[in-house]
C-alpha cells in the first residue's frame, strides 16, 4: 500500500459492474463515509479498459471489487467496520465510540 501523504485524501477505488446492488451500496456508504473524512473516491466501470485490468490483476470473487491507495481491499460487500478501522489506524478518522456510526454499523448492515 502506497504510503500516504500527510493531508492528501485517502485514494478507494470501486471497480463497478452493471446492476451490481453491492456495487451501489458501495459508493452510497463512500459517499455518506467521505463526510467525514477527506476520501477521493473514484468510480470505474468493470467494462473499461482500466476496470478490466484492475480485475484480471486483482481476481475478485465478486463485484465490488474495492482498492485503497491501489492496493486490494475488498470484494463483495463493503466492510464498512473493516474500512473504519482502516482509517481510523491511519489517523484520518477519529475513534468511533459505541454502536450505529455513520455507515450502519451495528445497525444490521
Amino acid at each position: 500500500m502506497r504510503e500516504p501523504t500527510p493531508g492528501s485524501p485517502v485514494v478507494v477505488t470501486v471497480v463497478h459492474a452493471p446492476a451490481c446492488h453491492f456495487c451501489d451500496d458501495a459508493q452510497a456508504a463512500l459517499r455518506d463515509l467521505a463526510a467525514e473524512v477527506d476520501l477521493d473516491v473514484r468510480v470505474v466501470e468493470l467494462e473499461s479498459a482500466e476496470g478490466a485490468d484492475l480485475v484480471a490483476w486483482h481476481r475478485p470473487a465478486m463485484n465490488p471489487l474495492v482498492l485503497v491507495d491501489g492496493e486490494y481491499f475488498s470484494s463483495g460487500r463493503l466492510p464498512r467496520k473493516k474500512l473504519r478501522t482502516l482509517l481510523e489506524r491511519r489517523g484520518v478518522l477519529a475513534p468511533t465510540t459505541g454502536r450505529g456510526g455513520p455507515l450502519g454499523v451495528g445497525r444490521g448492515h
